[in-house]
């Protein structure tokens, strides 16, 4: 199955609050389209206010828009109760830039992975697909009976992962998944997220400011500026010759914060 998860034509508003009630808000998504098919790595880059994570809410039909779809298989995709979309969570899953505040402090490590197991009523070995899914990032069994407040912060991105992981997606968003966290953890991340789209034929949107961890994972890049998609192409393109003021922003931008790296700047993917 190449399965593709689309956006078309996507526009949101938001009314504006305060003295701003009665004007016009700018709008946070402006005529967005993409498209993810299996395999693909898109990169989702801009700087705040962009409206990365309106796009991102959309696609996870966490939040309707004004105008335009979302299909997956060109079935719709629309916000509504957790039944109704149950279908597309087993296909589409989230991993998020704040591990901490997405893991329950009640729940161990196994309850937090048979959790989605349960709520997406999927059939089979519960205990097996948990196991393979500590497998997948790198997690000792060990690790089942431990709780979030117990793990460090790359475990707790780790067991966020393989949350993802277990239902089984072909698909990833993932929103600034190594935000925060220092240059070692950052890495041993990132390419456990490499592994799994270039192992395994998973879909990515990777969601982030960083375009050096785009560059390294993601052969499409998306540049998103005042709710509008500016430019768009390969990513060693983007990244060695921005067509737009805001992509050579967070080219300089990158450049100069990996001045000061004691790692060089990864290579684009051509």
């Amino acid at each position: 199955m190449n399965a593709v998860l689309s956006a078309e034509n996507l526009g949101l508003s938001y009314p504006g609050r305060g003295l701003l009630k009665q004007r016009s808000a700018p709008p946070a998504l402006q005529d967005v389209s993409l498209s993810i098919a299996m395999g693909d790595s898109i990169g989702l880059v801009g700087g705040s206010g962009a409206g990365k994570s309106t796009l991102l809410r959309i696609l996870l039909a966490l939040e309707k828009p004004d105008a335009g779809t979302v299909t997956f298989n060109d079935a719709p995709v629309v916000p509504g109760p957790a039944p109704s979309l149950r279908w597309y969570r087993r296909a589409v899953q989230y991993i998020p830039q704040n591990p901490a505040a997405s893991l329950d402090p009640g729940m161990n490590v196994e309850r937090l992975l048979l959790e989605p197991l349960r709520q997406l009523r999927i059939d089979g070995d519960h205990r097996r697909m948990i196991l393979d899914a500590l497998q997948r990032v790198d997690l000792d069994p060990g690790m089942l009976t431990r709780r979030p407040r117990e793990l460090s912060g790359g475990q707790k991105q780790r067991v966020a992962i393989a949350r993802a992981l277990v239902p089984a997606p072909i698909f990833l968003l993932a929103d600034e998944p190594v935000s925060g966290l220092d240059l070692p953890l950052r890495n041993t991340v990132l390419a456990l997220i490499e592994q799994l789209v270039h192992r395994d034929g998973l879909g990515l949107l990777f969601v982030s400011h960083d375009l050096a961890a785009v560059a390294r994972l993601c052969s499409q890049t998306l540049v998103l500026s005042g709710g509008r998609i500016v430019e768009q192409g390969s990513t060693a393109a983007v990244y060695a010759k921005p067509q737009t003021v805001e992509a050579k922003e967070l080219v300089t931008a990158a450049a100069l914060i990996h001045r000061f790296l004691p790692a060089p700047l990864p290579a684009p993917r051509p």
